[in-house]
């Protein structure tokens, strides 16, 4: 097995919490209960994805918010809320809220970019502003700034009965340290240590000095930490997903095969326009996995994973990877669990 300069430090899991549309509340529990699993196992974080219009998880800070009364020590994640959907004061009020109920464990994880379906959903949106809406990083300064106590108003006192405030209550100290990016390209890549920023690199990557994703992979976070002002100490989490087959039963690995099967081809090349690629999943037994994440130049450069559950499985697969990760995988990369760290 190829050698790995460090152990892993932080272990990590992402859902899209999906759900049948019939009976969506079975979702959101089963979301619920996966989070409470990865405490139990001893799992550092958990995240979950931001679906719009879809049958997925349309607000994960309500969804994290009734998490941190189910648990007491796993970090709670957003990997990522695209703020061209949010309102940058009103997502600051909520994330800080969620925060302060977590007791500090919340790590809001943005992105920035026009709403996709961006034709057919602006009217909905923003049916008086959508040619005015900026959809850029500066949407991610002000939501930074608010979350650092920037002055949302020039009014502050009282007025009869009432306080007002001229910052984002509540406050929850440290909140706006924790904020990370979730970046596919060098600019952003460099945006983002440039603001002092974690960096989430996920699956997707946009093919710009390369073809090899994992070295675009690399070269993403070096070029991150050498904007950030922790420079090699900066943060990164790195996304990828893996399907470790060790406790897995024989119908689950032949359905865990045709997925990946089914999604290899666009591993190959970049895709589109934009030239974005992906990863290929990682499926077999734990120390084969573990070898080819050793092999892997942008897992290399990091001690900090959050391993992605596919799409489309069930409850009960979703707690065999998840055991099998925290039992096999992560072990064989170095890590321990919290109550051992």
């Amino acid at each position: 097995m190829p050698s790995h300069t460090q152990p892993l430090r932080k272990l990590g899991f992402l859902t899209i919490g999906l759900f049948d549309p019939a009976d969506p509340g079975a979702g959101h529990e089963s979301t619920l209960r996966l989070v409470e699993l990865g405490e139990r196992l001893g799992f550092d974080s958990a995240w979950v994805r931001h679906r719009h219009l879809q049958h997925g998880i349309s607000s994960p800070v309500a969804v994290l918010a009734a998490a941190t009364q189910r648990t007491s020590r796993i970090r709670l994640g957003t990997a990522v809320i695209p703020v061209g959907w949010e309102n940058p004061l009103r997502l600051a009020e909520d994330l800080a809220t969620v925060d302060l109920l977590s007791g500090g464990r919340l790590d809001p994880g943005v992105s920035v970019g026009r709403p996709g379906h961006w034709e057919q959903v602006s009217g909905a949106l923003y049916p008086d502003t959508a040619d005015a809406e900026d959809f850029g990083y500066r949407r991610v300064d002000r939501l930074l700034g608010f979350l650092r106590g920037d002055p949302a108003t020039d009014f502050s006192g009282v007025e009869g009965i009432e306080v007002y405030s001229d910052r984002v209550q509540p406050v929850s100290p440290g909140l706006a340290d924790r904020l990370r990016y979730g970046g596919g390209s060098l600019r952003s890549a460099r945006w983002a240590g440039e603001r002092g920023l974690g960096l989430l690199t996920s699956n997707v990557v946009r093919a710009e000095e390369s073809e090899d994703f994992a070295e675009i992979q690399r070269s993403h976070i070096a070029a991150f930490r050498e904007r950030h002002p922790l420079g090699a100490r900066a943060r990164v989490s790195q996304g990828l997903v893996v399907i470790p087959t060790d406790s897995a039963t024989a119908e689950q690995r032949a359905r865990y095969h045709a997925y990946v099967d089914g999604r290899t081809a666009r591993t190959t090349a970049p895709q589109g326009p934009a030239r974005v690629m992906y990863a290929r999943d990682l499926i077999g037994s734990s120390a084969e996995i573990a070898e080819q994440l050793y092999a892997h130049a942008g897992f290399r450069e990091v001690d900090e994973v959050v391993f992605a559950l596919p799409f489309t499985f069930g409850h009960e697969d979703y707690v065999q990877i998840l055991t099998d990760i925290a039992t096999n995988l992560a072990p064989a990369l170095g890590w321990k669990p919290a109550e051992d760290a």
